[in-house]
C-alpha cells in the first residue's frame, strides 16, 4: 500500500532552502501554497525559519512522527538523508535529486545503496530523479512543479518529470482537473505497477494517464493494468522499444514482430488505450473523462459544411468505424426538425445558415431514435455561424448514454467557443481526424470492457514427448529444430502433418514414395540450411518413382554446389497435402511479456504487405478469432473475392494449441509454422513446414 505516500498526515523536507529557485525552496513553497493541512517540517542544518515554519537542523530533532519525507539534497548526500528518514520511521520517501543511474556507473551504485537502505528499513521510495507527488484531494503538493493543478478526476503518472508538468498544464487548459500526479523517475522502488494498482482503487480518479519509457516487470504490469482498465480507462504514451525487438531474429515471426510489437500486444491484452503521440494522449483522455463510451461503431456526423462533413466521413471510415446509413424513420424525423435546406444523410449538412437550435434538434432526434452509437459535431466558421450559442445549445442537450464530440474548425473566430466547450465538459478537437481518433479509442475501450470472461482452453497433449525432445536438444546444444523434429513436437500437441520419412539414400527415397503414395514432396534436411527453397532444396508434386530418383540426385547436386560445407542429414519424403489457403502462425518470446503469437496469410501478405497481427499468450478462443479479424486480409478467409471460405475456427484452434505449447515450454523462444495449409470447413489444417529455436539451458552453480 502507498497510503503514506498518497495521503500523509505530516511531511518533512530534508534540504529545505531559503534560496529562491532551489528545489528545497520550491518544494516547501508548494506545500504551503497548496494548503496542506498537516505539519510541514523543513529540515536544514542552518535552522531558522522558512515561510513562518520552524526549520529543524535534523529530522531527528522534530519530536513527532513523520509520514512522508521529501529529500531535496545533492545525490551524494541522499543516502545519509535516507538513513535519517528510516530512523525516524517514515512511511515513504521521495527523492527529487538527479545524479543516479541515469548518469552512469557511479550514479548506479549510489541508487543501489539508496534502494537497499529503503528496503531494509521497510520504507517505500519514489524516485530518485523525479518531480515529486501531488494529491489535490488533500491539498498535497510535495513537488517542485511551478503549477498547482486544479482538483479533478484525472490521475497522471510519468517517468519524465518535465512531461508530468506539461500534462498538468494541458489538463488545466482542457478544464479536466487532476486528482493525483506521480512522477516515478528512475523507479528504484515504486514503479508503474505500484502506481496502477493504487490508482485502480482510488475513488478520486476516473481516468489514468501515463507516460512510460520502459516497463520494469512485464507480467506484473499486464496484471496491474488489466485490473485498472477493468475499473477505469487507462491511457498511456509509450516511448522507446523492447530489447526483443532490437535483437536479431532467426524466424519470420521474430522479424515481423518489429521493435515495439510486444508493448502493443501487452497494452491490447490489458485494455490500455495506447496513444502514439503526446497530442493523442490527451485527445483520448479528454473524451474518456467527459463522455460515455459508445455501445457500437455507428457514428453520426452533424455539420454546417459539406467539405468538413466529407473530411469527417473519410476519417471515420479510415478508422474502421462506420458512417452508418440513416434509417428511414430517423431520416423522416430529421426532415421534420431541420431546415428545408438541410441535407438529410450521413453526414447531415444542416447548411451554412443553421441556427444553434438545429444542432440540438439533430442530437435529440438521433439519441431518441437509438440507431446511432456516437455523434460528431463538425462546425466551420461562416458569416451566419454562431459558435458560442451553438456550444450552449449542444451542451444543454447532451445525453449521458450517447457520446458527443466536437470539432470546431478555424482560428480566432472559434477560439472563445473552444473555451466554452472545455468549461462545459464537451470534448473538442482542432480537426475531424483528431476527434475520430478519440472516438476510435473510446470504442475500442468499450469493446474491451464488454469482452467475455477469459477462458483458456487446455487440449489433451503429449507433454512427455516434447519434454524428451527439448531435453535432448538442450543437452547436445542443437537448439535449432528443422522441419522433421518441429513436426514431431507439433504432432504431440494435436497438429496434423502428412505422412513422411527421412532417408539418406536414393533407393529408400523411392521406396518411401511408393509406400505413402504419389504425389510427394521432397525436402533437404540440414541444420546448416534455414531457407531450403533458395538453394533448390525443395521439390513439390513429384508424381513417379523416376521423378523421385531424378529429384534426389538434382537436390543433392545443388546443395553440394551452393552450400558445400552444409551438414546434410538426409532428404525428407512426404505425402503432398491437398491445396488450400496458406497461412503462417508463429511465436516469438519477448523477455518482458513472454510468448507473442503471430498470425498472417502466407506469400505476399506476409513478405510484402506485412499484414500480420500479434497477441500475448495464453490466448482464448475469442481472442484467437479476433486476431484473424484484425488482419486486412480477413475477407479472404471468409471466401470473398472469388475464393472459397476456409475453416476459420480451425485456424483459431491452431493458435490456441501454439499458445498452450509455448506457455507449457518456456524453453521455446521462436516458432514458425509456414505454411499451415487450411481447407474448407471440416478439413483439418496441415502443417507443411515448421521450425523452432530453443533457449540455452541455464547453468546452475
Amino acid at each position: 500500500m502507498l497510503d503514506k505516500l498518497f495521503s500523509p498526515e505530516s511531511i518533512a523536507v530534508i534540504g529545505a532552502s531559503k534560496t529562491v529557485g532551489k528545489v528545497g525552496y520550491d518544494t516547501v513553497s508548494n506545500l504551503v501554497k497548496s494548503g496542506f493541512p498537516g505539519p510541514i517540517i523543513p529540515v536544514n542544518s542552518a535552522g531558522g525559519e522558512l515561510f513562518g515554519l520552524k526549520v529543524y537542523p535534523q529530522i531527528a530533532d522534530y519530536p513527532h512522527p513523520v509520514d512522508l519525507v521529501v529529500i531535496a539534497v545533492p545525490a551524494e548526500m541522499v543516502p545519509t538523508a535516507a538513513r535519517e528518514a528510516v530512523k525516524k520511521k517514515a512511511g515513504a520517501i521521495v527523492v527529487v535529486a538527479s545524479g543516479f543511474k541515469e548518469t552512469g556507473a557511479t550514479g548506479r551504485a549510489l541508487e543501489a545503496e539508496l534502494t537497499e537502505i529503503c528496503q531494509k528499513g521497510g520504507v517505500r521510495l519514489l524516485g530518485p530523479n523525479c518531480l515529486g507527488i501531488i494529491n489535490t484531494a488533500i491539498r498535497l503538493n510535495a513537488s517542485f512543479s511551478k503549477r498547482i493543478p486544479q482538483p479533478g478526476h484525472l490521475a497522471i503518472f510519468s517517468q519524465s518529470g518535465a512531461l508530468c508538468t506539461a500534462m498538468m498544464d494541458i489538463a488545466d487548459e482542457r478544464e479536466l482537473g487532476v486528482s493525483k500526479s506521480i512522477s516515478i523517475g528512475n523507479k528504484a522502488d515504486i514503479t508503474e505497477v505500484d502506481v496502477l494498482s493504487a490508482l485502480a482503487h482510488d475513488d478520486e480518479t476516473k481516468v489514468i494517464v501515463g507516460y512510460l519509457e520502459d516497463i520494469s516487470d512485464g507480467d506484473k504490469f499486464v496484471k496491474a493494468a488489466e485490473e485498472a482498465s477493468s475499473r477505469k480507462p487507462v491511457v498511456i504514451l509509450k516511448a522507446g522499444t523492447t530489447v526483443a525487438g532490437s535483437k536479431a531474429a532467426s524466424n519470420h515471426t521474430g522479424v515481423l514482430a518489429g521493435k515495439d510489437t510486444a508493448y502493443g500486444a501487452a497494452f491490447k491484452r490489458a485494455g490500455i488505450c495506447r496513444a502514439d503521440s503526446f497530442e493523442a494522449l490527451f485527445d483520448y483522455a479528454t473524451a474518456l473523462a467527459l463522455q460515455p463510451t459508445p455501445k457500437g461503431d455507428r457514428v453520426l456526423i452533424i455539420t454546417n459544411s459539406g467539405g468538413s462533413g466529407t473530411m469527417a466521413a473519410d476519417a471515420v471510415e479510415k478508422s474502421g468505424l462506420s458512417v452508418s446509413r440513416l434509417s428511414d424513420s430517423l431520416a423522416d424525423k430529421l426532415r421534420r426538425s431541420l431546415p428545408p435546406a438541410a441535407f438529410i444523410d450521413n453526414p447531415i449538412d444542416i447548411s451554412a445558415d443553421a441556427e444553434p437550435r438545429h444542432y440540438a434538434a439533430a442530437i435529440d432526434t438521433a439519441v431518441e431514435d437509438g440507431s446511432i452509437d456516437a455523434i460528431l459535431v463538425v462546425l466551420a466558421p461562416q458569416y451566419m455561424t454562431q459558435p458560442a450559442a451553438t456550444v450552449r445549445s449542444i451542451v444543454a442537450h447532451l445525453d449521458e448514454t450517447m457520446p458527443v464530440l466536437a470539432s470546431f474548425l478555424g482560428g480566432s473566430d472559434i477560439m472563445p467557443s473552444r473555451k466554452e466547450l472545455a468549461a462545459a465538459g464537451l470534448p473538442f478537437y482542432d480537426s475531424p481526424e483528431r476527434a475520430v481518433g478519440a472516438l476510435k479509442a473510446m470504442y475500442e475501450y468499450g469493446v474491451w470492457k464488454r469482452r467475455p470472461a477469459r477462458h483458456v482452453v487446455r487440449f489433451p497433449v503429449n507433454r512427455r514427448r516434447v519434454e524428451r525432445i527439448i531435453t535432448r536438444r538442450q543437452r547436445t546444444g542443437r537448439l535449432r529444430l528443422g522441419e522433421v523434429k518441429s513436426k514431431d513436437i507439433l504432432k504431440a500437441y494435436g497438429f496434423h502433418t502428412m505422412e513422411g520419412r527421412m532417408t539418406g539414400s536414393l533407393e529408400e527415397a523411392v521406396e518411401i514414395a511408393r509406400f505413402i503414395g504419389f504425389p510427394v514432396a521432397m525436402k533437404i534436411v540440414s541444420p546448416s540450411i534455414v531457407h531450403k527453397s533458395d538453394l533448390g532444396g525443395v521439390r513439390l508434386n513429384i508424381g513417379s518413382s523416376q521423378e523421385v530418383a531424378d529429384a534426389y540426385d538434382l537436390m543433392m547436386l545443388r546443395i553440394r554446389k551452393h552450400a558445400p560445407n552444409a551438414i546434410v542429414e538426409g532428404i525428407y519424403v512426404e505425402k503432398m497435402a491437398e491445396k488450400g489457403l496458406e497461412v503462417i502462425i508463429g511465436m516469438t518470446r519477448d523477455p518482458q511479456f513472454g510468448p507473442m503469437l503471430m498470425f498472417g496469410l502466407g506469400g505476399i501478405f506476409v513478405e510484402v504487405m506485412k499484414d500480420v497481427t500479434f497477441h500475448l499468450a495464453p490466448i482464448t478462443e475469442s481472442e484467437a478469432v479476433q486476431m484473424l479479424k484484425s488482419t486486412r486480409s480477413y475477407q479472404l478467409l471468409e471466401g470473398k473475392r472469388g475464393l472459397k471460405e476456409v475453416d476459420i475456427n480451425a485456424i483459431a484452434v491452431a493458435l490456441q494449441r501454439i499458445s498452450q505449447l509455448t506457455t507449457d515450454f518456456p524453453q521455446i523462444v521462436e516458432l514458425d509454422i509456414n505454411p499451415l495449409i487450411v481447407g474448407e470447413i471440416g478439413n483439418e489444417p496441415v502443417v507443411a513446414d515448421a521450425r523452432m529455436t530453443f533457449a540455452r539451458p541455464l547453468i546452475h552453480q
